[in-house]
């Protein structure tokens, strides 16, 4: 069995306005043991160090041949695009404004 990875174009997060960190791709790797509870801190973890490895790449073929070449079983999720729809300030006063 090999190793599973995905492949991803990470999305805007929420509290920023740029896109700075969304042009790059990520190979993550796929959790392959639940985490659990240790008994004595009650933190949650787990032996499966891959996870805490992201690999970025500048595009989706380089990510594609690294997997490949590595013998990785991957995933691409494509990214969906934004529509941009102009606004303009005046459209709030428009008579075919739809509410």
């Amino acid at each position: 069995m090999s190793t599973k990875v995905r492949i991803y174009r990470p999305t805007k997060n929420a509290m920023q306005s740029g896109r700075a960190n969304t042009r790059k791709w990520v190979l993550e790797f796929v959790p392959t043991m639940r985490k659990e509870i240790d008994p004595l801190m009650g933190w949650s973890g787990s032996g499966d160090t891959a996870t805490q490895a992201k690999l970025r790449f500048v595009s989706k073929e380089d990510a594609v041949a690294y997997a490949e070449r590595n013998g990785l079983d991957f995933t691409v999720q494509m990214p969906q695009e934004r529509v941009i729809r102009p606004k303009n300030y005046s459209d709030n006063f428009s008579p075919n404004r739809i509410l």
